[in-house]
């Protein structure tokens, strides 16, 4: 099945994107950021920036990572994808990264929220100059699956800490 992502969540206060791979599956069928609610991603910027409980409403939790001069994109804009892991990804295409760092020139840093996120930037715009003249950082993914290196929300908590040092 045929999968695109969503536009980015990016204004003039924005200082640090935050690219996921794509969405998953509920996701995208929510229309939403991050919906799935065992994602940690809301529940890490809620802590690292606010009270550590994330609004229910969508549209607060947007306003919240602007407010933090935090921009959302993905990646890729569309691939083929059965499910919701980045393993299962193929046929990516690449969403236009540099375009948004054009438009948006006040964006000074780059996390990846993974490793396919990580790879598919630098394969597709890792040499342009829009991406190389910024801080790009690859950090664990906020998915709820565990890995030998980080287990759970504590883990991925003291490893995303390094985002406040880039705003």
């Amino acid at each position: 099945m045929i999968v695109h992502s969503f536009p980015p969540v990016a204004d003039s206060r924005s200082k640090l994107l935050i690219l996921g791979s794509m969405p998953g599956t509920a996701s995208l069928r929510a229309g939403q950021y991050y919906w799935n609610p065992r994602n940690h991603m809301w529940a890490i910027l809620y802590t690292l920036f606010g009270d550590g409980v994330p609004e229910p409403e969508y549209d607060s939790r947007i306003a919240f990572a602007l407010r933090n001069r935090i921009a959302l994109w993905d990646s890729i804009a569309a691939c083929e994808r059965e499910g919701s892991l980045d393993a299962d990804i193929k046929d990516a295409v690449p969403n236009d990264i540099p375009g948004l760092l054009r438009q948006y020139p006040q964006i000074g840093a780059i996390v990846c929220n993974g490793n396919k996120s990580f790879a598919e930037l630098q394969k597709h715009h890792g040499a342009s100059p829009e991406v190389a003249e910024r801080q790009v950082l690859k950090l664990p993914s906020t998915s709820p699956v565990p890995t030998p290196r980080y287990r759970g929300f504590p883990d991925k908590l003291e490893a995303w800490r390094v985002i406040k040092d880039l705003l």
